[in-house]
């Protein structure tokens, strides 16, 4: 009836073909007649915008409002109040299934919390064809180690291990060889007090429904990653910023927040185990590093008033001019830190793995979880990633990725003072992959920046993702645009931005 295109993405789109004696809006009336009948659109579901429909199936609008005003005739969909194309629930639809279920009321019931509008808008942007990614916190695909990943599978290719299932705590081979890893971070972890993860949003889920009563507070940075993701807040706990400073997280306003917190206790308040989360190497969105002597001082204020901390080290090895300070792990000597990595920044997204220190307790109990909700991260991952790490491929991979990721900061810094010195302000930063940028021109809205610049196929990262109420900063990332998609992209933002504060006549 139709025909499929591949994209970029690989992702298979389905277009009306205009070869077939069908006319093309009778091919696009019996397509989503088809969603329908199959159950794929229920009763409920909401039809994108024309213009995304009319634009991803190649037609002009007329051809597609003439097949939806045939499906609106036959009772298929309908209009609301309000705006928006939905799968009917009455008519021809309630009479051939008496008990339809509700499948959009029931999604909307879960108690897991959806995305934010933006957060989706960036998923779904990230894979459209042309799109160029100037926030995107990933590696470039030519900045992945593909030929090392070669060699280690053709060395797997041999061995039937990898489709074993792996016990609760992941591959012993790897933990060994995270174990031995850590050490050059300063930090003493036994296999043992490892816990391998799908990727750093597993070690946060699990944490939050393992280790966490529900009501409790979580101290973080503001801003911070975690405002971005709804892993600690569907488990049911609050999420209380404390502001940052040049040297890290500013600790007389923790200390107030730890002391209100304990203020209000009582001996079965589920705030006695306060817990904070921080990244203090290359912070997400701000690139910011905790200096040495504010670690000292964070630890000995944890040490005094009790609280645990999470540290979220992913950027950690990530470092363009020098290292940064020891991680707080290697501080800790009463187990009061959990430490949380991953490869998914320096190595690859795709692996999914990451990693978990701690006390053995905790690391149990975690485990535990984790095998009632997955069974083990993919036992190919595991094994493909304790080969990276014992045959020398992780350093290797390093020494290489960082003079190319100083580079294209470099050039990104290049670009900024060229086409924003007169409204914009940032730091450099020295690892990481980000860029915080403040617009110090006004008006301006983030928001219409965000949507103007998504219309002009360039993707941006809006600060109040990681803090609601910031409404001047956005997260710039060098890690993924080519230099030349980063030249044509920041000069679209910068167009936009004079354009959007230019006052209105």
């Amino acid at each position: 009836m139709g025909r499929q295109y591949s994209n970029t993405s690989s992702r298979q789109i389905w277009q009306p073909n205009p070869a077939l004696d069908l006319p093309m809006y009778r091919q696009i009336e019996a397509y989503i007649r088809q969603k329908i009948t199959t159950g794929e659109w229920s009763a409920g579901t909401r039809l994108p915008s024309q213009r995304t429909l009319a634009t991803s199936m190649g037609v002009n609008r007329s051809t597609l409002v003439t097949a939806l005003d045939n499906l609106t005739a036959a009772g298929m969909i309908e209009g609301r109040h309000g705006g928006g194309t939905y799968v009917s629930g009455s008519g021809w639809h309630s009479m051939a299934h008496a008990a339809l279920p509700n499948w959009s009321e029931a999604a909307q019931e879960g108690w897991y919390y959806p995305n934010l509008p933006e957060i989706q808008q960036i998923n779904q942007a990230e894979f459209r064809p042309g799109i160029i990614r100037l926030g995107t916190g990933e590696l470039a695909p030519e900045l992945m180690p593909n030929e090392a990943f070669n060699k280690i599978l053709q060395t797997l290719s041999s061995q039937t291990r990898m489709l074993n299932y792996i016990e609760p705590q992941g591959s012993l081979a790897l933990r060994e060889a995270l174990s031995i890893h850590l050490q050059s971070n300063g930090i003493q972890a036994s296999p043992d007090s490892i816990l391998i993860v799908s990727g750093s949003l597993q070690a946060l889920h699990l944490i939050s429904v393992g280790l966490l009563p529900r009501g409790s507070t979580v101290l973080l940075e503001k801003p911070s990653y975690l405002y971005s993701i709804h892993a600690f807040q569907s488990a049911g706990l609050k999420l209380n910023g404390i502001a940052m400073e040049e040297e890290g997280l500013h600790l007389g306003h923790l200390e107030h927040a730890i002391r209100t917190l304990h203020s209000g206790n009582d001996e079965n308040n589920s705030e006695s185990f306060p817990l904070l989360y921080t990244i203090p190497s290359f912070h997400n969105p701000t690139g910011s590093v905790m200096s040495c002597r504010r670690r000292d001082e964070l630890m000995s204020l944890a040490r005094n008033s009790g609280i645990s901390i999470l540290e979220d080290a992913a950027y950690q090895e990530l470092w363009l001019d020098h290292p940064p300070p020891l991680p707080l792990k290697a501080m800790d000597q009463e187990g009061r830190v959990l430490h949380m990595g991953t490869l998914s920044k320096a190595v690859s997204p795709g692996l999914r793995l990451g990693w978990l220190v701690g006390p053995v307790p905790v690391i149990r109990r975690l485990a535990d979880i984790k095998m009632q909700t997955d069974y083990g991260t993919s036992s190919l991952a595991q094994e493909a990633a304790a080969l990276w790490f014992t045959d020398g491929h992780h350093t290797t991979h390093m020494e290489r990725l960082r003079p190319e990721l100083r580079r294209r900061r470099d050039f990104m810094l290049e670009l900024l003072h060229r086409y924003f010195h007169d409204i914009a302000e940032w730091a450099t930063p020295e690892g990481g992959f980000y860029i915080w940028l403040r617009f110090t021109a006004e008006p301006l809205s983030i928001r219409k920046l965000f949507s103007a610049c998504l219309e002009a196929d360039v993707l941006i990262h809006p600060g109040y993702l990681y803090d609601r109420l910031d409404a001047s900063h956005i997260r710039l990332s060098y890690a993924y645009a080519s230099q030349d998609e980063m030249e044509r992209g920041l000069i679209v933002l910068a167009q936009e931005a004079h354009r959007l504060m230019k006052p209105s006549v």
